[in-house]
């Protein structure tokens, strides 16, 4: 049996299967790298893992994440799991795991909308260019932290109509000085403004908030997929959490630009199960 994990910031979900079908799935918090010591992976995945799958035998690891983007980064992966499971373990990107998941195969244009954004541009068998998502500070555009980031940014600002101001700040009982100690003090900020771009899909039949969140849409298909060579000729497929959600938005962002999208999956679970299989 090998142990299959696809990995954002929010979440991590794992899966273990035995090549034919899954036979047990945990979810627990995100892991990142860039974020976390391998000590502190380790005790995660031993308290939210581990008792789960105890009585099951992992022969192999397959780990998709996000902040996998170099070896130094890869390893703190792996050294936590290796401490866990003593098997072959195999640490990827989540772009790598979302291409494979996607596209399978074949090649195509995959993306990631969830708590952050991504995107590549896959042969069938690996990825040939990726345009750096920078992060919800300098990139991640159409992600959950970058909604959430522009919708608090308008509504400190005033820049949101009224009613929904006091809507918003009710719903998630906001300070102006609370929301500036969560995001610039406090570890995690970007899980933090996508928890809060929430508000945003419960009220996206507002014209201001559907524009809001249309245009965030736009500026990922423009600063990202199309910036690929040929990214005409290419089906493009999504992931995320974001993207399944407002794939309603999503596809009207996609259509003003001229981009059809092929397919969108709420996970790459299901496409990374069918790839090891």
């Amino acid at each position: 049996m090998i142990l299959i994990a696809d990995s954002g910031s929010t979440k991590t979900e794992w899966c273990v299967t035995d090549g034919v079908a899954p036979v047990k799935q945990v979810f627990t918090k995100g892991i990142n790298p860039y974020f976390q010591t391998t000590e502190e992976i380790r005790i995660e995945m031993e308290a939210s893992l581990l008792p789960a799958i105890r009585n099951l035998t992992i022969e192999a690891v397959w780990f998709y994440g996000a902040g996998c983007t170099s070896p130094v980064k890869k390893q703190i992966i792996a050294d936590a799991i290796s401490i866990l499971f003593p098997v072959s373990i195999q640490v990827y990107s989540d772009m790598e795991g979302a291409a494979r998941a996607l596209c399978q195969r074949q090649p195509g244009i995959a993306c990631i909308l969830g708590t952050g954004s991504n995107s590549c541009l896959y042969d069938g068998l690996t990825i040939v260019s990726n345009v750096s998502p920078l992060g919800y500070i300098l990139g991640d555009e159409g992600s959950g932290a970058v909604l959430g980031k522009l919708l608090v940014g308008d509504c400190l600002k005033n820049q949101l109509p009224g009613h929904l101001i006091e809507k918003f700040m009710s719903r998630y009982e906001l300070t102006a000085a609370g929301v500036l100690e969560r995001v610039y003090k406090q570890p995690f900020p970007n899980r933090y403004l996508a928890g809060l771009s929430r508000f945003l899909l419960e009220n996206i039949d507002e014209p201001y908030i559907r524009n809001l969140v249309r245009q965030s849409f736009r500026d990922f298909f423009i600063r990202n997929v199309m910036q690929y060579d040929g990214f005409e000729t290419y089906p493009v497929y999504f992931t995320g959490s974001v993207a399944f959600y407002y794939q309603a938005t999503l596809r009207e962002a996609a259509q003003s630009v001229g981009i059809n999208i092929q397919h969108i999956e709420q996970t790459p679970m299901p496409g990374l199960l069918t790839y090891h299989s």
